[in-house]
């Protein structure tokens, strides 16, 4: 099996996470490396009083995010990683993916932005959504009863701005594959699943 980091991208409320967990299903030797869960993980840890602190702990979350991505690939693991990936990140990861022999495969997740918003709203109003996310002010354990009244919502303009200045529906790296998941019912998982078994193997 070739040295792989799968990268699912693109435009958030787009079901990464649920994709991600077919994946291993079908391959186990991927390891999951989320960006999210590294953030969440420091905002519990340190907390923080506004949106300057909170970037700061983003930034460093980044740097731990690269520094566990070259350990895992300098121990032979098959990496996948969910994020709305852009730019910012592109030559970071492209570096280190050289640095090590690792192919790239992007699973770039699009759809119509309206629905994708309404899926991202329901996620962020979900109870096991950390608030950190939609916060510009937490420390752990603070709990939200009105998540409704939360300071760092997107509303659809700032989504919409998000999704399209952002350039996450234009990321990739290394082999793209592009699925519409607006409506779920119509993705071919199987067809997905045997498009990285083609890029994988030996």
């Amino acid at each position: 099996m070739k040295r792989t980091l799968i990268l699912l991208a693109g435009y958030p409320g787009t079901g990464k996470t649920y994709l991600g967990n077919i994946i291993i299903s079908r391959f186990p030797t991927f390891q999951l490396l989320s960006p999210d869960e590294i953030k969440e993980k420091n905002w519990d840890q340190y907390g923080f009083d506004n949106e300057h602190e909170k970037e700061f702990l983003i930034q460093k979350s980044w740097a731990q995010y690269y520094d566990s991505m070259k350990l895992l690939f300098s121990k032979g693991k098959q990496v996948m990683s969910d994020y709305p990936f852009s730019d910012k990140q592109k030559e970071t990861i492209k570096s280190i993916c050289k640095d090590y022999g690792y192919q790239v495969i992007t699973l770039r997740l699009v759809g119509d932005i309206p629905v994708l918003f309404e899926r991202q709203k329901t996620r962020d109003l979900d109870k096991s959504r950390h608030l950190g996310h939609i916060l510009s002010s937490y420390h752990y354990p603070q709990q939200m009863t009105k998540r409704e009244d939360a300071d760092s919502l997107l509303d659809f303009k700032e989504f919409e701005n998000r999704c399209l200045g952002r350039g996450y529906g234009k990321f990739s790296m290394g082999y793209l594959y592009e699925i519409d998941v607006s409506d779920f019912s119509k993705i071919d998982y199987e067809e997905i699943l045997t498009f990285i078994s083609e890029k994988i193997k030996d």
